[in-house]
């Protein structure tokens, strides 16, 4: 939610891929379809859950879990699934018929979700990019 810029100052580099960079967190908070649930450990933020909130023209608005990450040294705590209800209870509170993740489906993977109890629906994963600017 933009306002919350600050709990983005001190994040431990293993939470997300690259360096948080102000710019791009003031415009990921300013947008209402984008949500974030951080695990914060007295000022250093040690976790977090993103998802998109996607409107469909044939069906009630549904919640993808876009990233999950949890620094190693609080990982196996509880807090990636503290964070995953989290995005859960926000989800149902926007009006979401359904939350789903699209991850490689490793054992460890498969194993934190269905003990979550989600069902896997899909066999395979293909993910297909194409780079838009050098």
């Amino acid at each position: 939610m933009a306002g919350d810029e600050a709990l983005f100052e001190r994040v431990h580099p293993d939470v997300f891929d690259e360096q948080v960079d102000p710019e791009l967190t003031r415009a990921f908070l300013a947008a209402p379809h984008l949500n974030i649930a951080l695990a914060i450990q007295g000022d250093l933020t040690v976790g977090m859950c993103s998802g998109v909130v996607y409107h469909h023209p044939d069906k009630p608005p549904q919640w993808w879990v876009n990233e999950i990450g949890v620094a190693a040294p609080w990982r196996r705590q509880r807090l990636a699934t503290r964070l995953v209800e989290t995005c859960i209870t926000e989800a149902l509170r926007q009006g979401c018929s359904e939350i789903w993740v699209v991850a490689d489906p490793t054992p460890m993977a498969e194993g934190f979700w269905q003990s979550l109890g989600w069902a896997r629906t899909g066999e395979r994963l293909a993910m297909f990019s194409r780079r838009l600017v050098a």
